[in-house]
């Protein structure tokens, strides 16, 4: 997703746009070379034009990054003023980029580096940006011809441990357990009754109807604005107007994003609710759920650090459990992809009990549904249509409607039980594709506003299914 630069160095601190101001003469920094002979960045392709830049800012894909960032052209005359950008000389130009995608001159080149001035890491470049094989056995690769309206993040191709991530605050901690306790103590897994572990037997009995439970998921990057967040309350209305049971999220962020904030932000969709968070995320996952979430964890994303695949394990009414995964994949390539797939497969084969329920949904981002992560997905869930529609028949999810990025796939247990999604007089017999511009009539997912799926920066529509699972 094309987001401006300045959430991307400032995600724990007041954000504010990056501006060109007069300063001392300082040589631009040169481009940290790309092991893969890359360039830094090239002009934004017509997938990512830059109506979202402001006057004066230029639209470039960082392929650091793997994002198209609105930035300012700047000089040796001039300095950035954000004091995490540096002035970088590369094609096309100087510009005001993240620190860490540039290096000092050389020591002979007259100029000598403020240490404390930007603030980078030591390195500020992935260690392995270069290519890999198309099975996706390797980490990174030429990020060429990304989608760049896809949701995508800051350094693509990063191994979870590698310390890179820019700006993210905190390196996401790979080492979580699976299958650890809710702990209320931490963002992630928050429950109602903080403080004490969530008593499987609870709500088992809650939702039933003649033995059967409707169980509505629904997938969800639906934030907005220029920070990647549900602030602007765009997403937060789409998710409110369907109703659901269960809420797959991500770009997981609201407030300041304390245990306060996310509450706050689960209260305005479904009072009460249920929600599990991933800690130390730029862009985490997450759940939100009717019924109460026993277990939350999260799996280390083998190909990026500023997010991992949140996992939560829920007690639904019945003897069996459900476990869902909230996934985000990276927009980079379709090898990456099936990386990430491959070792969410894995997880599942070794935490998952084989007779209970699962879900994995979320932003795939991928291409078609030819694509070799969803024959890997096919190991643990189904993957085969019909596939969910909007009121135009068009199974897209992508802002611009020609591009399966988003999904909820069930294995063969839960599909069996899914039913029509029904909303007020519409039926959608396979799921729904939530786009408030060609839903009708709109009332019927009141509050949800017709120019809410066409929001700055909404780059997804939301994805639907219903499930009518036995409660014995």
């Amino acid at each position: 997703m094309k987001k401006t630069l300045t959430f991307l160095l400032s995600a724990a601190v007041t954000l504010t746009l990056l501006t060109v101001s007069c300063g001392d003469s300082t040589p631009p920094r040169l481009p940290v070379p790309l092991e893969d002979g890359g360039v830094l960045w090239t002009d934004c392709s017509p997938e990512g034009v830059a109506e979202d830049c402001s006057q004066g800012e230029a639209c470039l894909f960082v392929e650091s990054y793997n994002r198209h960032l609105c930035v300012q052209a700047c000089d040796a005359q001039a300095a950035c003023a954000h004091p995490d950008a540096v002035c970088c000389e590369g094609a096309g130009g100087n510009f005001c980029v993240p620190s860490g995608t540039c290096e000092a001159p050389a020591p002979d080149a007259g100029a000598e580096e403020d240490a404390g001035e930007t603030g980078e890491p030591d390195s500020g470049v992935s260690e392995d940006a270069g290519s890999s094989d198309d099975d996706g056995g390797t980490t990174g690769e030429d990020d060429a011809g990304t989608e760049p309206d896809a949701g995508t993040e800051p350094d693509a191709g990063t191994e979870p441990d590698a310390g890179t991530e820019p700006d993210a605050g905190t390196d996401v901690d790979a080492g979580t357990d699976a299958g650890t306790d809710v702990d209320a103590g931490t963002d992630a897994g928050t429950q109602p009754d903080a403080g004490s572990d969530v008593d499987e037997d609870a709500g088992t009995d809650a939702g039933t109807d003649g033995g059967f439970t409707n169980i509505r998921v629904m997938a969800s990057n639906l934030s907005s604005g220029r920070y990647q967040s549900y602030d602007p309350g765009h997403g937060i209305r789409l998710i409110k107007g369907v109703d659901p049971d269960i809420v797959l999220m991500q770009e997981f962020n609201y407030g300041n994003n304390s245990t306060s904030s996310v509450s706050t932000l689960v209260d305005q969709i479904a009072p009460g609710f249920y929600w599990s968070r991933e800690t130390g995320a730029q862009i985490p996952n997450g759940v939100i759920s009717r019924w109460p979430i026993l277990e939350s964890g999260q799996w280390p994303d083998p190909r990026v650090s500023n997010r991992d695949f949140a996992w939560a394990r829920i007690d639904i009414p019945g003897p069996r459990k459900l476990w869902v995964v909230s996934v985000h994949l990276l927009t980079s390539s379709a090898s990456n992809r099936n990386a990430e797939a491959q070792a969410i497969v894995s997880q599942v084969r070794s935490q998952v009990p084989a007779n209970d329920y699962l879900i994995i949904g979320g932003d795939l981002n991928t291409d078609n549904f030819n694509e070799s992560c969803f024959a890997t997905f096919r190991q643990v869930v189904t993957t085969a249509g019909p596939h969910p529609v909007d009121h135009n028949g068009s199974t897209g999810t992508n802002r611009n409607r020609n591009k399966p990025y988003d999904q909820i796939l069930a294995d063969e247990d839960m599909r069996r039980f899914q039913q029509p999604v029904v909303i007020g007089s519409s039926t959608f017999p396979n799921g729904l594709v939530l786009d408030s511009r060609t839903y009708r009539p709109l009332s019927e997912i009141a509050p949800v506003q017709s120019g809410d799926s066409t929001a700055e920066n909404m780059q997804h529509m939301g994805v639907v299914k219903d499930f009518l699972v036995p409660a014995f």
